[in-house]
């Protein structure tokens, strides 16, 4: 399995998140998160954003569906402009629900 986090523009976030659910993955979690990139902040006119709002997607899924995944985030989040955002990705040693204490997805 493998743990994807997608950290996008909040404004992308509905619709990245359609599209992972019409392409077979509606299970994820949704966090409004600040941070900064590579080019630290952002300056409009005399204004310096140190941190900027964005959104952290996570995402579980098994690992022939990663690629599936990743590509829908980059094709939906994808606007060409600093700032779209990163997505990445982690091996998932166990899962288990709660509820019913099964293993898996």
């Amino acid at each position: 399995m493998k743990m994807i986090r997608a950290i996008i523009r909040p404004e992308k976030s509905e619709e990245v998140i359609d599209a992972l659910d019409k392409a077979g993955f509606p299970a994820l979690t949704k966090m409004d998160v600040a941070g900064r990139g590579k080019q630290k902040g952002i300056r409009l006119d005399e204004i310096y954003y140190e941190e900027l709002p964005k959104t952290m997607l996570l995402i579980v899924v098994d690992d022939s569906d990663a690629e599936k995944v990743i590509n829908t985030v980059h094709e939906t989040a994808f606007t060409g402009n600093i700032g779209d955002g990163k997505i990445f990705v982690s091996p998932v040693e166990s899962a288990y629900t709660i509820r019913t204490r099964e293993e898996g997805l």
